[in-house]
């Protein structure tokens, strides 16, 4: 039971990084986007400076995750939140990339003349952020429902990014003189879709973890069998978790 414990108190302060991760990244994002709107060069670099704080902590909990599964050997659903968590930091790290993507175009576009109020990016930018929070909520709470949520926001998200791009695409042909600027609004817009892209991937990882199931969510609910596939995950999670109750106690 002693070493049960300490296992749990691991796994939970593996969980507090992420968390802290997670915030930081999230907040990089909406720092970065706020920078593009208000013209804020400090902000920017504060969004690129905090790059290597995340880069750490990405390293640290890589570490603290191998060092469990050499050393504790864990099975079941103690190896799935393991490998989720692992892979979790990937996605988490790749959109603090992006955040900075964010930032430097910001630089870029400080001396280009304006484009109409940022087309529909801020509202991109608020997409994106929301699957992310949302993604990290249902794995704290370990909510498949939010789960599908989350999926469910990828197609808002799909059709945001297609409108930017058409009234990019039709500044640039109207005024030639915003062709620079567009062009990197659209760089922007493509940094947020892709971070929605990754708020995705840490929920599909959530589904897995709880249900030992890894499954395209996104696409099943675009051909209409998202709902089909909670309700029987749903089961399959419930009696995976009475079978490894007994296990977990015994593989630590």
């Amino acid at each position: 039971m002693v070493t049960r414990q300490a296992f749990d108190a691991e796994l939970q302060e593996l969980e507090t990084k992420v968390l802290a991760m997670a915030s930081i990244v999230e907040g990089m994002v909406a720092d970065a986007v706020e920078a593009l709107w208000r013209n804020d060069m400090q902000r920017a670099e504060q969004v690129i400076r905090r790059d290597d704080e995340v880069d750490q902590i990405d390293i640290e909990i890589e570490s603290m995750c191998l060092r469990l599964i050499a050393l504790q050997q864990p099975m079941g659903s103690d190896l799935r939140t393991i490998g989720t968590i692992m892979k979790m930091i990937t996605d988490i790290e790749r959109i603090g990339d992006y955040a900075v993507d964010i930032a430097k175009a910001a630089r870029k576009l400080r001396d280009e003349p304006p484009v109409e109020q940022l087309v529909d990016i801020p509202r991109l930018a608020n997409a994106a952020r929301r699957m992310l929070l949302e993604s990290i909520e249902a794995y704290v709470r370990r909510d498949l429902q939010q789960v599908l949520h989350v999926c469910q926001q990828d197609d808002e998200v799909d059709a945001i990014y297609r409108r930017i791009r058409m009234q990019l695409q039709e500044i640039m042909r109207a005024h030639p003189e915003k062709v620079t600027a567009a062009s990197w609004l659209l760089l922007v817009a493509h940094y947020l879709e892709r971070i929605a892209d990754h708020a995705t991937n840490i929920a599909e990882r959530v589904w897995f973890m709880e249900t030992g199931r890894l499954e395209q969510l996104a696409k099943k609910h675009k051909s209409g069998t998202l709902e089909e596939a909670f309700a029987e995950a749903a089961q399959h999670a419930a009696e995976q978790r009475n079978d490894e109750i007994s296990t977990n106690d015994l593989s630590v």
